[in-house]
């Protein structure tokens, strides 16, 4: 490990490690963003052979038109099949190697995609090269948010994780605007509008390399691997301004992680990926079903209309009746109120709690989304009323973003950093991170093909799925918020995977009616009481 970061501690700590993660989540988020500009392109959409362009005149230039949808969209969505396997990889190193070691073997993987794609000649090319920079993005998307969630404190964990993602949309908006702007070079039609784009994501990429090694382990880890000293010193500097080993507040957690490991050592079952699925030889920790629930929420994060609007935004303003130009310039807008609105989950993530993040937002998201669709189907019906339907359609679009923004984003991905046992816990991610790609890989396919055949009914469909996703999250999605991670053990030991169950069953745990609560006791009273004081302080600061 390098010196570079060695005297810091406390605060300083905390926010360093905070902005470095951001530069891995900042990568992921202009990664995605990225093709929707490259998609536009005209020289990428005959290299790829996807259609044909036409010059619209000096204010427009080239203007590209898809012929093959599906092509198009198996471009995107293969990407998301290497995020698959780099996940379920990386799981399995960053339980094995660590945190840190893990991180950098995934960027080595994204440096040799993104190069690779920068050059590609061809559609097979392209396929490749996407792959392999989705198995680097793979292992970052299961490891980053598994560091921060670790090193993070259980009252500020959930805004720790947000605040991250308010750069990932930052990387939305810069690749959306840098794509926007390369759209004027020349007469639009150059291979820089493309290439240079892609090769833009290796700058976030080598910072994040050159930083992470000075970055501390997680403590969490390192305390399961038996290195108790070195867990004990890091958990310290980041708990404390000076350092200080005997720290209250650090000493109550570090117990805490002691207890839950000795108890996840004597409940611990098979940890292969297989039997987590299909909970074999599954004990009282329930992990088969904290699988599903990561799976399922991501799955369902995607099928909430996010992958539609943020890949498709641009597409949805020219059916509601503005030009090429002016609904590029929408687009951009929509994803600079994405990334603002994330700034509304970094303040009530934790306030709120996860199930009424979700709640609200999938109202508001689902009502907006029925009213753009219903206004554009109104456009199209009366086109001497552009002016007003046009806005109306494009006003719920903003709407939905911003909702997206403030909940379903942020909260699908936070989830699953806190849900699982520490002796499994790189691997759940990666879990949720397969349901993400699952998610995403199914309907950047089929978003070109919906569009193409059922046009702003679309819209109406992902809709209906934000109001039938309030009962699965009220029936099954337990309340994380304020819980220490290795609480959640005991969240999920009910043997019922109903809230209400596992609520009662973790009341009787935390009342003492538990039988084996003597066993493995939770922190004393007094050290909880320098906890809240310590806590008090940092909120005040």
């Amino acid at each position: 490990m390098f010196d570079l970061f060695s005297e810091f501690k406390g605060r300083r700590l905390y926010y360093t490690i905070n902005l470095v993660a951001g530069l891995a989540i900042f990568f992921f988020g202009y990664d995605q963003g990225m093709m929707s500009g490259v998609n536009t392109s005209p020289d990428y959409v005959r290299v790829m052979k996807l259609g044909y362009s036409t010059y619209e005149g000096p204010s427009e230039g080239y203007v590209a038109t898809i012929t093959e949808p599906t092509r198009e969209g198996g471009i995107v969505s293969i990407y998301y099949m290497g995020t698959l396997i780099g996940a379920l990889m990386g799981g399995i190193l960053g339980d094995r190697i660590g945190r840190i070691k893990t991180m950098l073997v995934g960027s080595l993987w994204v440096l040799v995609g993104a190069t690779l794609q920068c050059s590609a000649q061809n559609i097979a090319w392209m396929l490749c090269a996407r792959v392999i920079n989705g198995i680097g993005t793979g292992y970052l998307n299961a490891i980053v948010p598994v560091w921060s969630a670790e090193v993070a404190s259980h009252t500020s964990r959930g805004a720790f994780i947000a605040s991250e993602f308010t750069l990932n949309i930052l990387g939305v908006v810069v690749a959306y605007w840098l794509e926007f702007g390369l759209g004027f070079v020349g007469d639009g039609s150059t291979q820089v509008r493309w290439r240079f784009p892609i090769a833009f994501q290796i700058l976030p990429v080598l910072a994040f390399m050159l930083l992470v090694p000075s970055m501390p382990e997680s403590p969490r880890w390192l305390l399961k691997m038996g290195r108790e000293e070195e867990a004990r010193s890091i958990l310290a500097r980041l708990r404390s301004e000076d350092g200080n080993l005997e720290n209250a507040r650090v000493a109550a957690e570090f117990e805490e992680i002691q207890v839950a490991v000795q108890l996840e050592k004597e409940h611990a079952a098979g940890n292969t990926y297989l039997a987590m699925f299909f909970g074999l030889h599954d004990t009282d920790l329930h992990v088969a079903r904290r699988v599903q629930l990561s799976v399922w929420l991501q799955i369902i994060q995607e099928w909430v209309g996010i992958a539609a609007i943020t890949v498709y935004a641009s597409t949805i303003f020219s059916q509601a009746g503005y030009s090429s130009r002016k609904a590029q310039w929408l687009s951009g807008l929509n994803d600079i109120t994405y990334m603002l609105s994330t700034l509304l989950a970094v303040v009530t993530i934790d306030r709120l709690g996860r199930r009424v993040g979700l709640w609200w937002g999938a109202v508001v998201q689902g009502t907006s989304l029925f009213l753009a669709g219903g206004f554009s189907r109104l456009l199209k019906d009366n086109p001497a009323k552009s002016a007003q339907y046009g806005g109306a359609a494009a006003f719920f679009v903003f709407t939905y973003t911003a909702t997206f923004g403030a909940t379903w984003l942020t909260i699908p991905w936070v989830y699953p950093t806190e849900t699982f046992p520490l002796y499994v816990r790189a691997k759940g991610n990666a879990w949720g991170v397969v349901g993400w790609s699952i998610g995403n890989g199914w309907l950047t396919l089929l978003n070109p093909v919906m569009f193409s055949a059922i046009h702003e009914n679309t819209l109406h469909i992902f809709g209906a799925v934000n109001f039938l996703a309030i009962p699965i999250v009220s029936a099954f999605y337990p309340e994380t918020a304020n819980r220490t991670l290795e609480e959640m053990d005991r969240l999920f030991m009910s043997k019922s995977p109903f809230v209400w169950d596992e609520e009662a069953y973790f009341r009787k745990w935390k009342e003492g009616l538990i039988e084996d609560r003597e066993k493995t006791p939770p922190v004393q009273q007094s050290d909880m009481d320098d906890v809240k004081i310590d806590d008090q302080h940092r909120e005040k600061a």
